[in-house]
């Protein structure tokens, strides 16, 4: 086994450690979700841990690693004797891969041994596996919804409940729940954000001393791995001890109601929903307490707690950058301060955790949610500003108007791309429609087509009397249906004819309610842009839509058209897609007024270039952004040339964009 880093050898990153720490010394916490840019020792954090952790004594031979001392009653490998011999061993981490399955991450029941034997065996996942330890998941943001779903249960009930083909299994799964991720590559879902405890960002030191040393510890360690952790083994096992202490102070630490009036008023002032953010603050305070060696939560610990469990909870749609204002912050815990805590200090140091340094944990923000002012944005008024000039025909950016609720634009057919909510696919999770012979393991078995496949053999297999004889070849895979996530490929012209009429902060708004769509359905996304002389692509395919609001929201505006620039440019992007992604279906929607200038023949030359998507069966929508009395309706024009259908602005929010999908999808069969 390789040695870790030392967890006390990691270089700055208080906010990450102490949220780690905090979860080993009180599991009821939460665990941790760490956000931040690659490279910045978030895993190696995690990993280092693991090895702080004290040994846990277990059942001998038990897979679900009961506590000889409090055996699970319901553990599937007991009924365990009371007072049976315990064996101690490391307190394991268990990571979960991205592309794990259900059956791996819950458990699985062997379906050849139960036909052939006629027994249920039970095989335990990773689950079980974590249960008194820690379970590990790198880049969460990236595991599939419903694996998420089971995982966060799980951690919040304390117990795995397994329900399938004829087997119920109940075992207990308490463990300390880290993930991982980086934005950049798409963000999870609120109600996903919430079931975390706490949350950290982490990012790299932009202090040159800082940075050395990590560049120093790190080569010591590479070159060394043994004789480098020999050289920390003091400071980890002092950090271990303070563990044990603080998890046998803990149950007599006293949360006072002063300190719950500040931990109430401090989730009332960021208007965080539900009570789960109380509880946590709770929780978190008082395992601050004990890890300080107290017995008394102070002001100090609300606010540390604070820091660590509402950033990620007050976001209110999820474009909204994380963090808390800390002027708020400190005001509403003056103006709720109690006289009920003993021997409190009367003017702690708000930079000072009961760890020593970093109590922050997120920048201070508007109390909007904006991200401020667009440098060179003009005001809007009413309806939305016109920008002024700012030279050679190009416009300053305008701000978007407020995004609203769309209704579902979905690719027609049946995919078989990465689980999502937008379109109709072929998926492990979702309504069983049918059966086939399984490819490789058989995971999803279909009762009645195996005992249709199996029963027209009985006589020949010498079977008379009752009971079925079932072989390998009479095995059925159930072929389920469920929802996949798409492309959704932006075009947007931000040419002058569009910002001319003070359309473009409605535009923009239209295209982040799209974005929102996008997000809440695991879409991956892109954003192309024409205007001037030629077409950019602002945002590769990513699952980032964050990063596509930030770049929707600077986008400049004026000079020509190049619409057919503009084509042409998506095209190239989906093409290269497809050799990336081939399984994840495009769906390209093209924001325009559908005027076309610059070069010659303008017009003719946009028909031939959105005929290129007709031609391959491509789902598009034309959001169609002319307005004025007197329209010329080239945007429903190009619209018929790409194969699909328009819509206005005003439809995107209307009932009328349920017959839209159905005209999507009746073009785009045609097209095909």
């Amino acid at each position: 086994m390789s040695t870790p880093f030392p967890f006390t050898a990691v270089v700055g990153q208080d906010d990450l450690r102490l949220a780690l720490l905090l979860n080993a010394v009180s599991p009821a916490v939460g665990g941790v979700l760490v956000r931040g840019e690659k490279g910045t020792a978030k895993s190696t954090a995690v990993r280092a841990l693991s090895a702080l952790m004290p040994e846990v004594d277990v059942v001998p031979g038990c897979r679900f690693s009961c506590d000889p001392a409090s055996p699970d009653p319901a553990c599937p490998d007991g009924p365990h004797a009371p007072g049976t011999a315990g064996q101690a061993r490391p307190a394991r981490m268990v990571e979960l891969p991205v592309g794990a399955s259900e059956d791996r991450l819950v458990g699985a029941l062997d379906i050849e041994r139960a036909l052939s034997e006629g027994v249920k065996a039970f095989e335990p996942g990773l689950l079980a596996a974590a249960h008194r330890g820690i379970l590990y998941v790198d880049e969460v943001n990236l595991l599939h919804d419903h694996l998420v779903d089971l995982l966060l249960d799980a951690a919040a009930m304390g117990a795995s409940y397994v329900e399938r083909e004829g087997v119920s299994v109940r075992h207990a799964a308490r463990f300390l729940l880290v993930g991982t991720m980086n934005p950049e590559e798409g963000e999870l879902r609120p109600q996903l954000l919430d079931r975390f405890g706490l949350t950290v960002e982490v990012a790299a030191s932009r202090e040159p001393d800082q940075r050395v040393e990590v560049v120093r510890r790190r080569l010591a360690y590479d070159a060394d791995p043994a004789g480098f952790a020999a050289r920390w083994a003091d400071e980890e096992a002092d950090v271990r001890a303070r563990i044990v202490a603080a998890r046998e102070l803990l149950p007599s630490v006293r949360l006072g109601d002063g300190a719950l009036r500040q931990i109430a008023a401090t989730c009332a002032a960021f208007e965080v929903d539900g009570m789960r953010a109380d509880i946590v603050m709770a929780r978190t305070a008082t395992a601050l307490a004990a890890w300080a060696g107290r017995t008394d939560v102070l002001a100090e610990d609300v606010r540390q707690a604070a820091l660590l469990a509402l950033p990620h909870r007050r976001r209110r749609n999820p474009f909204d950058a994380p963090g808390l204002d800390e002027d708020k912050l400190d005001e509403t815990l003056e103006e709720f301060s109690g006289d009920d805590d003993p021997d409190q200090d009367p003017d702690p140091d708000p930079d000072q955790g009961p760890d020593g340094p970093g109590g922050g944990g997120g920048q201070p923000e508007p109390d909007d949610g904006s991200q401020g002012d667009d440098t060179g944005a003009t005001p809007e008024a009413g309806e939305g500003g016109q920008p002024q000039p700012s030279g050679a025909g190009e416009q300053s950016a305008v701000r978007a108007a407020e995004p609203f609720r769309t209704k579902v634009l979905s690719v027609p057919g049946i995919g078989e791309g990465a689980a999502g909510r937008r379109s109709r696919a072929r998926t492990e999770h979702g309504r069983t429609t049918g059966s086939r012979r399984p490819r490789g393991t058989l995971t999803k078995l279909h009762l009645a087509a195996t005992v249709q496949a199996a029963a027209p053999h009985q006589r020949a297999r010498g079977r008379s009397g009752p009971g079925l004889v079932v072989r390998r070849d009479d095995l059925r895979q159930a072929t389920r249906e469920g929802r996949e996530g798409n492309l959704v490929l932006f075009v947007v012209d931000a040419s002058g004819s569009m910002a001319a009429r003070q359309r473009m902060s409605a535009v923009k708004g239209a295209v982040l309610s799209l974005l929102l769509d996008a997000y809440q359905r695991r879409d991956k996304v892109g954003l192309v842009t024409f205007r001037g002389s030629g077409a950019d692509v602002a945002l590769p395919p990513t699952s980032s839509v964050d990063a596509a609001a930030v770049r929707l929201e600077s986008l400049p505006t004026g000079g020509r058209t190049p619409l057919a620039a503009g084509l042409l440019r998506a095209h190239d992007v989906l093409r290269v897609e497809r050799l990336r992604d081939p399984a994840r279906r495009p769906l390209v929607v093209l924001v325009t007024d559908g005027r076309a200038t610059g070069g010659p023949e303008p017009v003719a030359l946009a028909g031939r270039a959105a005929r290129l998507f007709a031609a391959e069966g491509v789902a598009s929508v034309v959001v169609d952004c002319e307005a004025g009395p007197v329209r010329l309706g080239l945007a429903g024009q190009l619209a018929g040339e790409l194969g699909g259908t328009a819509v206005t602005l005003d439809e995107l929010r209307a009932d009328s964009i349920a017959g839209l999908v159905r005209d999507v999808q009746g073009t785009s069969r045609r097209a095909a």
